[in-house]
């Protein structure tokens, strides 16, 4: 079973991008992030079409996240718990065969200065609040997206340079740590511990054809899932690809 997650940054937009690379990668479940619709208005046919099924949790304009499963899809949760005043379309859950399955699109937090940094480390204890309620059920389970964590300096092209940014800072590496620790596998490092694998680069400054990125989508994986953990990678050909998302996918393939 192939498991991808792709911050597409809009759907709408990447829409080609997207149904090539499922044609051509084949991922049993993708896991969607920042689709920048609301549910009504996401592309379900086109993904109907290719074998998906699909449930969404949309917002105008902004965030937004999705799955696509070849099997069908059941249990949907379609908000993170802890905050019921919490509207952003940021978290979707559902059970799919034996396996329980999130898509995430966790707060960046900048600028640190703003109450978006306080909203990124409360989002980040109830999503480990949370992960502890799942992990105790004792099942395969996992919990992929984007982070907006930079986990180590191995994981970010200038670690001098994003040392005070909202991805990097001490607090933020601390909180993901405080995730991790519960018992959960970083499913890429499990198999790939090379520093310079990024899974996004800004639009800005050339950091593409610089290579100068950073790992900030993540795939964690439950003891249960992490032993059937058999392959992982970073697919970067999605990112030099025109009217690219500036995030390309990353997956991992679970036997079984």
């Amino acid at each position: 079973m192939k498991i991808a997650t792709w911050n597409v940054n809009s759907i709408k937009a990447r829409l080609a991008n997207v149904t090539h690379w499922l044609e051509q990668g084949r991922p049993d479940i993708v896991l969607l992030q920042e689709i920048k619709c609301q549910s009504p208005d996401f592309p379900v046919l086109d993904f109907k079409a290719l074998g998906y099924h699909v449930e969404t949790v949309g917002q105008k304009t902004y965030n937004g996240v999705a799955i696509l499963s070849r099997a069908p899809i059941a249990d949907l949760v379609t908000r993170l718990p802890g905050d019921e005043t919490d509207e952003q379309a940021r978290y979707i859950e559902a059970t799919i065969g034996n396996l329980r399955v999130a898509s995430i699109y966790l707060p960046n937090g900048n600028p640190v200065e703003s109450d978006k940094y306080p909203y990124k480390l409360r989002w980040m204890e109830r999503l480990r609040r949370h992960a502890a309620t799942l992990l105790a059920r004792e099942r395969p389970l996992v919990l992929a997206g984007d982070y907006n964590v930079i986990p180590t300096d191995a994981d970010v092209y200038d670690p001098e340079g994003w040392r005070a940014d909202a991805l990097c800072r001490t607090e933020t590496r601390a909180a993901f740590r405080r995730i991790v620790h519960l018992g959960l596998t970083d499913a890429f490092r499990a198999l790939d511990d090379r520093a310079g694998q990024y899974s996004f680069w800004d639009y800005q400054a050339g950091r593409w054809p610089r290579d100068e990125g950073l790992r900030i989508d993540h795939l964690l994986l439950s003891p249960q899932a992490a032993d059937r953990l058999v392959a992982t990678g970073i697919d970067r050909d999605p990112r030099g690809r025109e009217k690219a998302s500036d995030h390309t996918p990353v997956w991992c393939e679970l036997s079984g």
